[in-house]
C-alpha cells in the first residue's frame, strides 16, 4: 500500500500556505517517498481555503513525477468543459501522470455560491462526468439535458488524465460509475476499513456486470486526515475542536482515523492495507511537514506502505 498526500489548502491553525509552503510541502512528501499529491475542491468551505486547482498547477515543478490528483473537483460547480481544460493543461505542464478525479460534492454552499440548484447535482454530475471524460480524451461529447455540444479541446496531452470519481460508497452511485470512470475515490472520513472494503465489493460486482476487469480498476482512499501525537488531550482536541465542527461528524464517528499515537496510526494504516486499499491519501491537519515525517514512519511501522 502506498502513501499520498493532500495538499494543505485549509486553515485549521496554521494559516493558510504560501506558494512556497507549497512547494515545500510537495518536494518534502516526494523525498518521504509519498507517491501522489492531491487536491481537494471548495469554493467556500468552513475554514479560509485557498483554491485546489491552482495550487495543484503551483507545484507542477515541484512535484516532478509525482502522480497529481484532484480528489475531487467539481464539474458541476465548475463547469465540466472548465474542469477538462484544467486537467489536460495540468497534464501537459506535469512530468508525471494526473489523475482527474471528479465528484459532485456535497457543500450546498458551493452550488447556492454559482447558483446552481443543489438538488440537481446527481443528475448535473452524471452527464459532467461523461463529457469531461470524453474530452480531456480528445473525444467530441454530445449533448445532454445539461451541457450542449462541444467540440474537441486542444491541447490533448499524451497520455491524457485519467478520470476517477469520488463516492462515499452508495450502491446507486457505484453502479453509474462502474461502466464510465477510470478509477475510485473513497472517503476515509465517511469509510472505515471495513465500510470500504464492503463498498469495494459492491463496486467489483458492478464492474463485472459492465464487462470490465475489477482487478485492472484501482482506487485509493481520499481525505485521510492525519495528526500523529502521544498526547491523547491533543488528540481529542483535532478531533473535536478542528475536524468535527468542519466536517460535520460528531468526534466518535471520527476515532478510526490516524489521529493520536504512533501506535493507533500504525495500526489504522494496516488495517486498511489489510483490507485491499492500494492507496491512502494523508491530510495533515497542522504542524504538515513533520506530520508528513510522523505519517510515513507511523505506516513503516504498521508494515504497510511501500515506496512510489
Amino acid at each position: 500500500m502506498r502513501l499520498g498526500a493532500h495538499l494543505p489548502l485549509a486553515d485549521l491553525g496554521d494559516g493558510v500556505p504560501t506558494a512556497a509552503d507549497l512547494r515545500g510541502y510537495v518536494r518534502a512528501a516526494r523525498e518521504l517517498g509519498f507517491a501522489t499529491v492531491a487536491a481537494n475542491d471548495h469554493l467556500l468551505w468552513g475554514r479560509p481555503w485557498i483554491d485546489g486547482p491552482t495550487a495543484l498547477a503551483s507545484v507542477t515543478a515541484a512535484a516532478g513525477d509525482t502522480v497529481l490528483a484532484t480528489s475531487i473537483t467539481l464539474p458541476v460547480v465548475r463547469h465540466p468543459v472548465v474542469v477538462a481544460k484544467t486537467l489536460t493543461t495540468l497534464a501537459s505542464l506535469a512530468t508525471g501522470p494526473v489523475i482527474g478525479g471528479l465528484g459532485p460534492g456535497s457543500s450546498r454552499r458551493d452550488y447556492d455560491a454559482v447558483g446552481i440548484p443543489f438538488e440537481e447535482r446527481w443528475a448535473r454530475f452524471d452527464e459532467a462526468l461523461r463529457l469531461t471524460r470524453a474530452l480531456v480524451r480528445g473525444e467530441e461529447a454530445a449533448t445532454g439535458r445539461f451541457y450542449r455540444h462541444c467540440a474537441p479541446i486542444e491541447p490533448v496531452p499524451d497520455p491524457p488524465p485519467l478520470v476517477w470519481f469520488g463516492s462515499w460508497g452508495s450502491d446507486r452511485r457505484l453502479a453509474a460509475m462502474a461502466a464510465v470512470a477510470d478509477g475510485w475515490f473513497a472517503s476515509a472520513y465517511n469509510a472505515n476499513p471495513l465500510q470500504y472494503v464492503e463498498a469495494r465489493g459492491r463496486l467489483d460486482g458492478h464492474l463485472r456486470a459492465a464487462g470490465r476487469d475489477p482487478g485492472s480498476f484501482p482506487d485509493a482512499v481520499a481525505t485521510m486526515w492525519l495528526y500523529v501525537t502521544e498526547s491523547r488531550s491533543e488528540a481529542r482536541q483535532v478531533l473535536a475542536d478542528v475536524l468535527a465542527p468542519v466536517l460535520h461528524r460528531d468526534p466518535d464517528r471520527l476515532a478510526h482515523l490516524p489521529v493520536g499515537g504512533a501506535q493507533h496510526c500504525a495500526d489504522v494504516f494496516a488495517e486498511y492495507a489489510a483490507a485491499g486499499a492500494a492507496e491512502l491519501l494523508v491530510w495533515p491537519v497542522r504542524d504538515s511537514l513533520r506530520q508528513l515525517e510522523r505519517g510515513m514512519a507511523a505506516a513503516g511501522k504498521g508494515g504497510a506502505t511501500t515506496h512510489a
